[in-house]
């Protein structure tokens, strides 16, 4: 992203108000603590980071950055207090592994006079971050459940894949579940498929044993669409369901682009959103732009109409 376009994004922006972190004196540091790239959002989400932050360093000598990624989120608690005792930060930018267990700890954090940027998933409990940058999850549960409630009939039956018991998640699936209320959808069941492929096979492998009639499946990420396309592939039943997802993968919008029936439509939920975070919060760090308060990033839905606008071949997701 370039400069301007971030001086863009704060001006017709969410609510951004107050003064940034800091005035750049001497060097700064800003950590940045991100789940590990276990997944194919997760691996695109540490590519824009590293990207983000290898231009950042090259515009702004005065600033220093310390990359941690976790894949727990025990890792993830010693990796920030590790940043807050060693390397002194001026600013923490944190993707919470899981909200509960992550709250106290960045709050100990913002206690400390320390700025606080969060992304995607929010803290269990509201007003610690200084600033919050995310997709729009609401949308992004609204806009699918709206496709449902306009594209299945009354009686039909579908199953529900979440992701990691997450305030993101929370927001997504009480969104979905008001978009299709009074549609007559009947939801046959509904469970935690941790935004993995491996754990979104499992949990579709048991709703196919359950259940001989599922006519669609809200897959609510793109990895666990994955993994439903495959147990609906081995169990022999793609003809009898269509499946969505979310985050605009490249090898489902591709499939999208050509026509799958199978994957009708997507949602956006870009993982560049990461880069936002980092570039606000080393602008208030460099400047006295204000980049306090919430950068929703919306959600649009990708049909075979559109979707060449979102295909990106080269992308790492």
């Amino acid at each position: 992203m370039k400069r301007r376009d971030i001086f863009k994004g704060a001006a017709l922006g969410l609510s951004l108000a107050v003064a940034g972190p800091a005035l750049a004196q001497d060097t700064k540091v800003i950590g940045v603590a991100i789940p590990s790239a276990t997944h194919g959002f997760m691996g695109g989400l540490n590519y824009h980071a590293q990207a983000s932050i290898e231009r950042l360093e090259a515009t702004y000598p005065e600033l220093d950055f310390v990359l941690a990624t976790a894949g727990d989120a025990g890792k993830m608690v010693n990796d920030i207090e590790d940043m807050v005792a060693t390397r002194n930060i001026s600013a923490l930018v944190v993707l919470p592994f899981e909200s509960e267990p992550l709250t106290s700890p960045v709050q100990a954090v913002k206690e400390q006079g320390i700025w606080v940027t969060v992304v995607d998933r929010g803290l269990s409990v509201e007003g610690i971050e200084d600033l919050y940058v995310a997709g729009d999850n609401t949308g992004f549960g609204r806009v699918a459940g709206e496709y449902f409630a306009e594209n299945l009939n009354e009686g039909d039956n579908i199953v529900v894949l979440r992701g990691i018991p997450t305030t993101l998640d929370n927001e997504r699936v009480d969104a979905f579940t008001a978009a299709i209320d009074g549609s007559g959808i009947n939801v046959l069941d509904m469970q935690h498929g941790n935004w993995n492929r491996d754990d979104a096979f499992n949990v579709m492998q048991d709703f196919l044993s359950k259940y001989d009639d599922i006519d669609a499946v809200w897959a609510a990420d793109d990895d666990m669409a994955v993994g439903v396309l495959e147990a609906i592939s081995q169990a022999d039943r793609s003809d009898e369901m269509w499946v969505v997802g979310g985050a605009g993968m490249k090898e489902i919008i591709k499939r999208i682009m050509d026509g799958d029936p199978q994957l009708p439509v997507n949602v956006t939920y870009p993982p560049a959103q990461i880069a936002t975070a980092i570039e606000l919060t080393a602008l208030g760090l460099v400047s006295d732009t204000p980049v306090a308060g919430r950068f929703i990033i919306g959600s649009q839905i990708i049909t075979p109409e559109n979707a060449e606008q979102f295909y990106f071949p080269d992308s790492p997701f």
